[in-house]
């Protein structure tokens, strides 16, 4: 792997925000584990692995299907209606918000070179503040990126704002 293959696999870690050619921006993490895509599809999408780094999901598991989803590692949890618009196990999970236009998050995941990649993707408005919800998604990917890999628990949220998401979150731009 060379030096710039390396600096362009952290900042896909961290995030990578781009402008679709509508003007709306799009944030994509890549992440990767040596474990088989049936794991990793597992924690992803089992109930009990499910909660352990992200929250709970109550309703039909099946394309179309619509449920309550809670994110219960938040402050002050709240269910939010969620509709799952594709599944394709192992392979792509796509969940939109109900009633919050434009509001999905696409989850795809391929072997590459021995390793199961995941490519997770939102699209947001053009003037959203995207370093924000990034910083929350990197830190529920850490948490994520623990349950795979049986690595440490990241940080508590305000810990890992002020370390991580500070004032310059460091993520990377382009088009």
């Amino acid at each position: 792997m060379t030096q710039q293959d390396a600096l362009s696999d952290a900042m896909a870690r961290r995030g990578v925000v781009t402008t679709e050619d509508d003007g709306r921006q799009r944030l994509e993490f890549r992440r990767s584990w040596p474990d088989p895509v049936e794991d990793v599809w597992s924690a992803l999408t089992e109930p009990d692995r499910l909660s352990r780094w992200i929250g709970t999901y109550d309703g039909e598991r099946a394309p179309g299907g619509t449920g309550t989803f809670t994110m219960t590692h938040e402050d002050e949890p709240a269910g939010e209606t969620v509709r799952i618009a594709e599944c394709d196990p192992p392979r792509r999970l796509v969940v939109e918000w109900v009633g919050q236009d434009d509001w999905s998050v696409e989850l795809d995941l391929s072997a590459e070179e021995g390793r199961t990649v995941l490519r997770f993707r939102q699209v947001f408005a053009a003037d959203a503040d995207v370093a924000d919800f990034a910083a929350g998604w990197h830190w529920y990917l850490d948490k994520f990126d623990a349950e795979v890999g049986g690595r440490p628990v990241p940080r508590d949220w305000g810990d890992f704002a002020v370390e991580v998401a500070g004032p310059v979150y460091g993520m990377s731009t382009g088009s």
